[in-house]
This record gives structure tokens, C-alpha cells and sequence, in this order.
């Protein structure tokens, strides 16, 4: 398997990340969601329209005020198949845009839970809940390589476009097996690295946190989520991410190295 190897330390990769995504939530507070990206100074992945990563107009229109900053890569809905009663994990969170849509989707019968490890995302998906009163969803502080998640306690997980930012992504895999219920499944929009990435973008930090420098490939993520124990692995990269990919790194043509994906996998058995 061709790896590509980044060069920079796991723990200066997940402070930089954490601190970018800091001053997301800053922005979006102080200068609206709209303006997550492109106001108040720079800082994460510019945001991404969500019609133009898949959510359908009532999806969009469905959650509160302040919860979609435009951070995702895809929509991990339109693989999830998410059924009235079923408890959902959302990995990185942030503001709580697709935890809402999950809300609506499992009922007041099911429970959603979302984790993100910075403090000012949970702390802002905390008051959107509120003010929307949703009371079937709770958000909770913690890194997604060591989940604050009972084991066998989840039927679905979604994560969108943040699995690429950990330094450990097998970890992430091995911590969503274990949390999820027999016969649970994985639903995930993510970058996938379709080339080798140049010297310069692998060696700069922003381009970890724009969600470019810590892509895997397809056959990475393969041999993880079998390593995991998970089954019916399906990784699908989509051509047409490519446009709004390129607009993530500014004159270094991101798009021919990465493109979003969507990402199902099967944990065995059943209860």
C-alpha cells in the first residue's frame, strides 16, 4: 500500500486543528454563520454551501439558526437511512447542523449525541439546541479517537469531513466499532486522497485544518475499517467535489489531490 507519510507531530496537528475550528465558532458567533469563514480573520476550511454538498432545501431550512457554518464535504444523510427510535453518534459535531437533521429524522424516541473537542463548538451547539428545544440531543466535549461513548450504545454514527483532520485515524475506526451496536453502521462524508500530495501542502498545517493535507486514500480507510472489524465497506469518491475543493487552498489546486467521498461500513451481528 502507497502511503503518504505527513510530516508533522500528532500533537501539534490536533492543537492547531482545535484552535482553527476555535476561531470558527468565534466568527460564527460574532459575525453570524454566513460569515463562519470570511469574516473576523482567517482560519479553517472556507465554508461550503450546503446545497452544494447534497442537503436538500427542507434539510437545510430544518435546522436552527447558527447550527450549518458550511464546514462539511458531503451529505452523510443521504447514505444513513436513519429510522424513528435509533440513537445516533455524530463525530466532530461542531455547531450541530447535522445532529439537528438526525433529531428530526430518529423522533423523540431516539437520542442523538454529538462530540467535537473544541470547547467553543460544543458550547455553541449547546445554545442552538436550546433555543430550538430539542430535547432528544446532547453534545459533548472529547476527541474522537477516544470516544466519551458507552461501548454498544449507538446504531448509526455520522461524521462529516472531519474524520481526515485526526493524526489517528485508525483509532477513530477501532473507538466507532466499539461504541457502535451489533449490526450498526457507519455514514460518512469525508475527503479521500486520489494522488500523491506535494511536499509543500503535506508540510503546512493550514491545509490540515482545510481538510486537504490529512486525506487518506481509499485502500488506507479500506484496510482500517476491516482492521476495525467492520464489513460492507463502501468508499465512493465523487468527481464533482472537485470545483468546490479547489476553492479550499487558493492557486494549489486541491481538487487534483483529494475529492470528497462518501463512507458506509457495517459492524457484524446482530443483538
Amino acid at each position: 500500500m502507497n502511503t503518504t507519510t505527513v510530516p508533522q507531530d500528532a500533537h501539534a496537528v490536533r492543537a492547531e486543528v482545535r484552535k482553527a475550528y476555535a476561531a470558527v465558532a468565534a466568527r460564527a458567533s460574532n459575525c453570524g454563520p454566513s460569515a463562519a469563514s470570511t469574516c473576523c480573520g482567517g482560519g479553517g476550511p472556507p465554508a461550503i454551501g450546503a446545497e452544494k454538498l447534497g442537503y436538500r432545501d427542507h434539510e437545510i431550512a430544518a435546522a436552527p439558526e447558527g447550527a450549518n457554518l458550511g464546514l462539511g464535504c458531503g451529505n452523510p444523510h443521504a447514505i444513513a437511512s436513519l429510522r424513528p427510535g435509533e440513537t445516533v453518534l455524530d463525530l466532530g459535531s461542531g455547531a450541530g447542523f447535522d445532529c439537528f437533521l438526525a433529531a428530526r429524522a430518529v423522533g423523540p424516541t431516539g437520542r442523538v449525541i454529538g462530540v467535537d473537542m473544541t470547547p467553543a463548538m460544543v458550547q455553541q451547539a449547546r445554545a442552538n439546541a436550546g433555543k430550538a428545544g430539542v430535547r432528544h440531543i446532547e453534545f459533548r466535549l472529547g476527541e474522537i479517537e477516544s470516544l466519551p461513548v458507552d461501548g454498544a450504545s449507538v446504531d448509526v454514527i455520522l461524521s462529516n469531513c472531519v474524520i481526515n483532520l485526526s493524526p489517528a485515524k485508525a483509532r477513530v475506526f477501532r473507538e466507532s466499532f466499539r461504541v457502535l451496536r451489533p449490526g450498526g453502521r457507519l455514514a460518512i462524508a469525508d475527503v479521500v486522497r486520489t494522488a500523491e500530495l506535494p511536499a509543500d501542502i503535506l508540510a503546512d498545517l493550514a491545509a490540515h485544518c482545510g481538510c486537504v493535507a490529512g486525506a487518506a486514500a481509499v485502500e488506507e480507510l479500506e484496510e482500517w475499517l476491516r482492521e476495525a472489524g467492520f464489513v460492507d465497506i463502501r468508499i465512493t469518491p465523487m468527481d464533482a467535489s472537485r470545483e468546490f475543493i479547489h476553492e479550499w487552498l487558493p492557486g494549489k489546486n486541491p481538487g487534483d489531490y483529494v475529492l470528497s467521498a462518501s463512507i458506509a461500513a457495517v459492524k457484524p451481528g446482530r443483538e
